[in-house]
């Protein structure tokens, strides 16, 4: 069986009931409520979730979230006129942040800007000048601590000849190894427009996994959403239109990871395939493979925050879809990676997968 089109060990029933014991609430396999007894400890919500010993908090794991502030890109934007807010110390010193993996369980970082991404606030020129600041200073991070730190290539994608230009610029240069994109510009879908398609399908021929991010932007306009909304329905747009557009037809060996643990695209899932298939009509093409197929299409990290998102996120997609990734890591969001995992018990290759295997497929390390 391809890859793709089933999870190869998603955990069954005996693996969940075990995971779950001590949540609170019942495994995803049985959606029954118990009650933990005071023997059982309960599973953390992620902020909450501790190493049980200094040996659990060994460096293992690959964050592919994990954003950066490389100095010179900082000074660039000050330049400009634009500078930088506050950036978390950690976000700016890979000294520090070393030491910081070092006390967390961290083996590498996989670095990112954050969703203050430049790319809607300058003009084409001036983000080509800045992308290529962000993507030679990954390279340099990567060269001083080769085990830490890969990057991922930023591109100036306001314009789609710049960026596949700078994509070529840097192809095959130590340490970078994914594509980091924002999932839209002013709420518009531009990646699904026909100039970015030889864009996408150079990333599909040099292999980079695409990164995706949201970049700060109002998706609800006038109406406000609540902190931390807008992403996750951000990220359920794009995911659907990968599927809709027939882009992951067109290219059948992107890779693609949907920050957020996919934002509310999982959870819609199923009203997506409804409409997409039942609802379609002669005027929407019915996608070509089984809708669940194209879940697996995507890798997801693991940010639901609560135990029992995870749990339905596994149960769902498979455990080798399924990477790290702690958003602003020294903003205390998650001060342990490996600990969010190993709370649940899971067998040796789900827990290897989600912590490494994963990551170490994607950037064939």
């Amino acid at each position: 069986m391809n890859d793709s089109e089933g999870p190869s060990r998603p955990l069954g029933r005996r693996a969940f009931i075990k995971a779950g014991a001590g949540a609170g609430l019942g495994a995803a396999a049985t959606i029954l409520p118990t009650t933990a007894t005071a023997a059982e400890t309960p599973l953390q919500p992620w902020w909450s979730a501790r190493p049980s010993s200094a040996a659990a908090n060994r460096p293992v794991a690959i964050d592919l979230h994990a954003h950066w502030v490389p100095p010179p890109y900082a000074k660039a934007m000050a330049d400009l006129g634009r500078p930088l807010g506050n950036p978390y110390p950690l976000e700016l010193d890979v000294d520090q942040r070393r030491k910081w993996m070092d006390e967390h369980g961290v083996q590498m970082h996989v670095l990112t800007l954050n969703g203050g991404m430049p790319w809607q606030l300058v003009t084409p020129e001036q983000g080509a000048g800045l992308a290529r600041i962000v993507n030679d200073a990954g390279v340099e991070a990567h060269t001083a601590f080769p085990d830490r730190f890969l990057a991922s290539i930023e591109l100036p994608i306001r314009d789609a000849g710049m960026a596949l230009t700078e994509l070529n610029r840097v192809a095959g240069k130590p340490g970078l190894r994914a594509v980091h994109l924002p999932d839209s510009i002013d709420n518009r879908d531009y990646l699904f427009q026909p100039e970015f398609a030889p864009l996408l399908g150079r990333i599909e021929e040099l292999g980079y996994p695409i990164l995706f991010h949201n970049l700060n932007s109002d998706l609800f306009g006038r109406r406000p959403a609540d902190a931390g909304l807008d992403n996750t329905f951000a990220h359920a747009v794009l995911g659907a239109k990968f599927i809709s557009t027939g882009t992951l037809d067109k290219f059948p060996k992107l890779e693609i990871v949907l920050p957020h643990a996919g934002g509310a695209f999982p959870y819609v899932a199923g009203r997506l395939e409804h409409f997409m298939y039942h609802m379609g009509g002669a005027n929407r093409p019915t996608p070509e493979r089984p809708f669940k197929s194209y879940l697996r299409r995507f890798h997801y990290d693991y940010l639901t925050y609560h135990p029992e998102g995870f749990r339905f996120l596994v149960n769902l997609v498979g455990s080798d879809r399924i990477v790290v990734g702690t958003d602003s890591f020294n903003a205390r969001d998650i001060e342990y990676p490996s600990a969010v995992v190993d709370q649940f018990k899971l067998p040796a290759v789900d827990r290897d997968r989600i912590l490494k295997g994963n990551a170490k497929r994607l950037f064939r390390l």
